[in-house]
């Protein structure tokens, strides 16, 4: 395979798996509104902090007010952060490697696209933004699904594997590391159930509510939701299901050894820690070491399988 095809494949999945996890966190963000104690109201800054996007969103705004906060995250053009410029690079990647996937994967992202840029107004409104962001969601869900249903289990799919659980592992870091920083930002005399809310709605940002009832058995429990999301091997959406089916398409690829290395670092990492008991800045230097792991991962399959970048 083409080292330019495996990247764009690769990217494809990255930017579909992202654009699907922002409307997600803006959508659970609008609907936490409605469930938090009376007079508590939350701060939209921490979704910017889970896109690690403040340079770009600081240098366009002047606050972080709430019509700001989702225009940039759901439209800004330039913003990798953003579903809108998600979306964009996720068709160009399909176009150029249309030959190699399904016909269907372009005419659902070309319509996904269309309709964002059709419908964007009507998603800044609070009137209008459940049934925008649900469309992206359900729209991506479906695409990927295309994918995972019809697609040959050559080099290209695992390629493909690749993207979307990297991508899903670094997400689903980025929304346990919000929860704190929403409740730290919250305004309001009463915040003392509002942790619980908080985890509540973690676990549906990831659609792991039924799922970690279904485990658990428990009421939502700080402790218990660490180790559902982080551990748990047999959610899709945990970080260690995640880094096993990286190591699983790792493992079909010839020369991955110094990519399994770096994923097996990660997994180590991660068993010496007892995520159960970690205290608050104990969990953000977690959440920083993983993402740190992932990024080395993310670079070691680029060094051994793609392009050098211009200019190298």
């Amino acid at each position: 395979m083409l080292s330019r095809v495996a990247e764009n494949v690769y990217w494809m999945c990255r930017y579909i798996e992202r654009a699907e996890n922002i409307a997600r966190v803006v959508a659970v963000t609008h609907n936490l509104q409605l469930d938090l104690p009376r007079g508590v109201t939350p701060g939209w800054k921490p979704l910017i902090d889970v896109t690690d996007a403040h340079a770009m969103y600081e240098a366009r705004h002047k606050d972080y007010g709430e019509r700001q906060v989702v225009r940039f995250l759901l439209g800004d053009p330039d913003s990798a952060s953003s579903v809108r410029c998600c979306l964009r690079r996720a068709r160009e990647n399909c176009r150029t490697v249309r030959d190699i996937l399904p016909r269907e994967a372009w005419q659902y992202l070309t319509e996904l696209q269309l309709y964002v840029d059709e419908n964007l107004n009507s998603g800044l409104t609070r009137s209008g933004r459940y049934a925008f962001l649900d469309r992206i969601i359900r729209s991506c869900q479906m695409t990927v699904g295309l994918l995972g249903s019809v697609m040959t289990r050559d080099i290209s799919y695992q390629f493909l594997r690749l993207g979307r659980n990297l991508e899903r592992a670094d997400m689903t870091t980025r929304f346990i590391d919000m929860s704190p920083s929403v409740r730290q930002s919250a305004k309001g005399p009463d915040l003392t159930s509002l942790e619980t809310v908080q985890w509540v709605n973690v676990l549906w940002s990831l659609s792991a509510y039924h799922m970690y009832r279904r485990k658990l058995r428990s009421q939502v429990q700080r402790e218990h939701v660490l180790w559902f999301l982080f551990k748990d091997d047999e959610f899709p959406r945990s970080f260690m299901h995640c880094l096993n089916a990286v190591e699983e398409s790792l493992g079909t690829l010839e020369n991955s050894s110094p990519c399994l290395l770096a994923v097996r670092n990660v997994v180590k990492d991660l068993e010496q820690v007892d995520v159960e008991t970690l205290e608050a800045r104990a969990l953000d230097g977690l959440v920083d070491l993983l993402q740190r792991g992932l990024m080395d991962i993310h670079e070691t399959v680029a060094r051994m399988y793609f392009l050098p970048p211009a200019g190298t």
